[in-house]
């Protein structure tokens, strides 16, 4: 009896397609079952270099996890505060125990310091986030949880070049598929790399001809290294710093596709924690206010940009950020992390949604705030005389409810 992988061959080569038009057209069909998908996948991985003892031995017979598709599904009931993305993440126990790491591989990390141009305590702070330093790299199969994955239609392309990555990585590092373990999106080790990430960017630290980012610290930490120059880690500058606002400052200025010379933060009373001038050079750097004018304030520079190409959020880079700055000894943030209302997706949904009626842009009412909710909320608070520093505060949330709706036109 032939395989559903033969089949598949048979077909693509009678039909004289390439793989990936065989793909683009299984795509476009109604949803295969999951061993169609195989069937799919199992060319794909061939196409790519994968060999047909492991498409046969390991691909055909994976089986579906379906709480993987349940985590992917899963959508928050609240919006998340910065205080509370914050809090938990740069915690004391964080601190102290990424300067027992710094301690620990000081001298190999001065070594990938003068290799990559990435200071030590940012290595020591993405591991601590990633993993809480190889505590928590998660436990679900690999191989399986990308499989699932690909065959399911919201993110099948993507998953499925990542799953073949991860078929390569299996076979290039002589792993067998129970080593493969991770989180439910398929990052693994220490540093919670993808598939892709792993193949393109893992280094062996230590010299032993192996690359095992799930129990090997040097190789995570050179591995980290390496994607973070590639990804364009400037030598020689911060991630940003905190800083302190003055007395009716201008909000508007903040956001960060706002970003201006450090001459101009200067000349509008912008000031280190310290409270001596940020500068008069031509550095170009943005203002955030994660946490409205009542939290701290944040001036990010081209690194920060880095560290978002690694987790695309912006309280995962000022974290990531501050907790390098502790890390290499510097003092806590200057403001305690204020008391911010807690509002959930639903009402996010309408807050929105009352904003673009009443003129003020914010794009597709999705819940999240992001920068063009700030922006509109900004060009609200302004409208009415509120602190415009771009947070949805309650007496700003309260006002918008409050306000009528513009007349529709019969025009």
């Amino acid at each position: 009896m032939l395989s559903s992988f033969s089949v598949t061959k048979k077909l693509v080569a009678l039909l004289g397609l390439s793989v990936c038009s065989a793909i683009s057209i299984a795509e476009e069909t109604e949803v295969p079952t999951f061993s169609q998908c195989i069937a799919r996948l199992q060319v794909q991985a061939l196409a790519a270099g994968v060999s047909e003892a492991t498409s046969n031995n390991i691909l055909a017979k994976v089986q579906p996890l379906e709480r993987i598709l349940k985590y992917d599904r899963n959508q928050p009931e609240f919006v998340q505060t910065f205080t509370d993305y914050f809090s938990k993440r740069v915690t004391s126990w964080r601190v102290n125990k990424g300067r027992e790491k710094l301690a620990q591989h000081k001298e190999f990390l001065a070594e990938l310091t003068q290799e990559y141009g990435v200071p030590a305590h940012y290595l020591i702070a993405f591991w601590g986030l990633e993993t809480n330093f190889g505590g928590i790299k998660g436990k679900i199969p690999t191989i399986r949880a990308l499989t699932t994955l690909a065959c399911d239609q919201r993110r099948s392309t993507y998953f499925s070049a990542e799953l073949v990555q991860a078929l390569l990585l299996l076979e290039r590092e002589g792993l067998n598929e129970s080593d493969m373990i991770g989180s439910w999106a398929g990052a693994m080790g220490h540093t919670q790399f993808m598939p892709t990430a792993y193949m393109k960017y893992a280094k062996d630290g230590d010299g032993d001809g192996k690359i095992d980012l799930w129990n090997n610290e040097k190789d995570a930490l050179a591995s980290a290294a390496h994607f973070l120059k590639n990804l364009g880690w400037q030598s020689g500058f911060r991630w940003g710093r905190e800083v302190l606002l003055p007395a009716g400052f201008d909000y508007q200025h903040a956001g960060k596709s706002h970003a201006k010379p450090l001459s101009f933060w200067n000349e509008q009373g912008v000031k280190k924690v310290n409270a001596s001038p940020v500068g008069e050079g031509d550095l170009s750097a943005a203002l955030l206010i994660p946490a409205g004018h009542t939290g701290s304030a944040f001036l990010i520079y081209a690194n920060f940009d880095v560290i978002l190409r690694w987790n695309n959020s912006e309280y995962y880079g000022i974290a990531v950020g501050h907790l390098a700055d502790r890390i290499s000894g510097q003092k806590a943030l200057s403001k305690p992390l204020p008391d911010l209302p807690k509002y959930t997706v639903d009402e996010m949904k309408n807050f929105q949604d009352k904003l673009n009626q009443l003129g003020f842009d914010v794009g597709v009412a999705d819940g999240i705030l992001g920068p063009a909710t700030r922006k509109g909320v900004r060009g609200f608070q302004t409208s009415v005389g509120l602190i415009a520093d771009g947070y949805p505060s309650l007496e700003t949330v309260e006002a918008v409810k409050s306000l009528p709706l513009p007349p529709v036109s019969n025009i």
